[in-house]
């Protein structure tokens, strides 16, 4: 794909190479000194998993405290709270429900889980926003929804997007964009006080728990400062759960156990995927971005620049969900969630838009921006690193080793043996958490069924290599060479959800 047309990639050359040489460099660096010097490969080994077991125990510490403000979450009535804001009714929502040949059920019931929501549908705007290169299928969706769905809400919208504008790639974000412009005059001519207003972008099929809005108002009125934060609820992959391959279902798991460890450590959250934001933000920052892949994310970032680290994300301890992917068979569907990873860990283009831009924002401290960019930096060789060598390399000097003498030779495996039985109270506890997200069992599926969704926990030592580690270090290095990522639109099917 030519740089030109793709407006802000290419311009950073030297710290787009970067993340993607560092991921071979320690791979390339683990296997040679496998090969070179085995007993010091050993004892790298055995002090990584050390640090890894001791990561694992933080984070399921952070798991644990993060499923504990969740079910108090479930447990708050939010719109009885809501009543005693004095300035509750002044608050409105525009939800903004971006579309590309999504089936109308899959919209309807998004729509109909909004209208379940225990919030006056009155101060609510929806605008639900279609491609040109989807016109006629979307005209149809127009239609049909504007009769069933126009008299729900203060509004309801369609926008269409038009195709190939200059500056943009076809995208999510390029489409949420035009969204935001075309609201401008319509908010405008509503008189609505624009710091009164909350945007919540969602995926498509987003599903929002009946007292998300609610629970939105309450802490926008109650956060410090409301217009300096996005809020972000629990997002789960599960809509479709049952119908999902066990890979697929254990990367949707491990998305919402990450998204989880994170809200209990706010001052580390970036948005991610469904959230909501002021639009008063979405004012100062002119949007999103429209040349880019990761959007989700990106906004948060404009915002932090924009107010020159005055931004941060609120936790919302309420579910968001959505569905896995799917295809037309478990094949389909695995190569779905293999480009679907391979997007997300194109999260890694943030890397250079954070070394340029910071230097542009010497308001911002030196210990705010390393933190951000050291997260940042050090999540993304994680995930493409870490797997490989852990359930890969790791194994390999012990078994060029096998046979000799010698205490370090003898007692390691042990050693390391013990290390793995330990970091498993981590596949243990996320395994039995699963199970408070998973929707109840459709009537076509097996009662059996429930055994695979325990025993499919073995599978992670591969999932986690297959369909993490090399996504990502196929996105970084794709990024390395300047082979340039556009965005792939992820399959969704109401009948996966029967």
């Amino acid at each position: 794909m030519a740089i030109e047309k793709y407006g802000q990639y290419g311009k950073n050359r030297l710290w787009e190479i970067i993340p993607g040489a560092l991921d071979w460099s320690i791979l390339i660096g683990t296997l040679a000194l496998a090969l070179a010097s085995p007993a010091a490969a050993i004892i790298l080994v055995i002090i990584f998993d050390i640090y890894w077991f001791l990561r694992v125990l933080y984070f399921v510490i952070h798991l644990l405290s993060a499923y504990h403000h969740y079910r108090l979450g479930l447990k708050t009535n939010f719109t009885a709270i809501l009543k005693e804001q004095a300035h509750r009714d002044q608050i409105y929502h525009l939800i903004m429900l971006p579309t590309f040949k999504e089936e109308i059920l899959i919209i309807r019931e998004s729509l109909l889980a909004i209208i379940a929501s225990k919030y006056n549908h009155s101060k609510l705007l929806v605008v639900i926003g279609g491609e040109e290169l989807d016109r006629e299928s979307f005209g149809e969706i127009q239609t049909a929804l504007s009769q069933e769905f126009g008299s729900k809400f203060l509004k309801l919208i369609f926008t269409i997007h038009p195709a190939n504008l200059p500056g943009e790639i076809p995208g999510k974000g390029s489409n949420l964009k035009f969204m935001g412009e075309s609201m401008v005059p319509i908010i405008n001519s509503l008189n609505i006080d624009q710091s009164k207003i909350i945007v919540s972008a969602f995926d498509v099929d987003t599903l929002i728990h009946p007292e998300y809005l609610a629970a939105l108002t309450y802490n926008f009125l109650t956060v410090e400062k409301p217009l300096r934060s996005s809020y972000q609820p629990v997002t789960i992959f599960a809509n479709n759960l049952w119908s999902a391959p066990a890979p697929v279902r254990i990367a949707a798991f491990g998305t919402t156990f990450w998204l989880f460890s994170e809200m209990v450590r706010p001052e580390r959250m970036w948005s991610f995927s469904s959230h909501s934001m002021p639009w008063q933000m979405l004012l100062d920052v002119g949007f999103w971005e429209p040349d880019l892949v990761s959007e989700d994310s990106r906004i948060f970032m404009q915002a932090f620049l924009h107010y020159d680290g005055d931004y941060k994300v609120t936790p919302i301890f309420l579910p968001a969900a959505m569905d896995t992917v799917v295809g037309k068979n478990w094949w389909d569907s695995l190569k779905a969630l293999y480009l679907q990873q391979r997007r997300w860990a194109w999260g890694v283009e943030h890397i250079p838009y954070m070394i340029t831009e910071f230097k542009k924002h010497p308001k911002i401290s030196w210990w705010h921006k390393s933190k951000y960019l050291f997260n940042h930096f050090e999540g993304m060789l994680s995930w493409a690193c870490v797997p490989f060598i852990i359930f890969v390399l790791g194994y390999l000097p012990f078994l060029l080793v096998h046979g000799r003498t010698g205490n370090l030779f003898v007692n390691s495996p042990y050693t390391l043996e013990w290390l793995m039985r330990g970091s498993m109270i981590g596949i243990l506890v996320t395994g039995v958490l699963s199970f408070a997200f998973i929707p109840p069992r459709p009537k076509s599926v097996k009662g059996w069924a429930w055994v695979t969704m325990f025993f499919q926990w073995l599978l992670l030592p591969i999932t986690s290599v297959l369909f993490g580690a090399l996504p990502a270090l196929h996105a970084h290095t794709r990024l390395m060479f300047g082979k340039y990522l556009g965005f792939n639109v992820t399959p969704k099917k109401a009948s996966s959800r029967e």
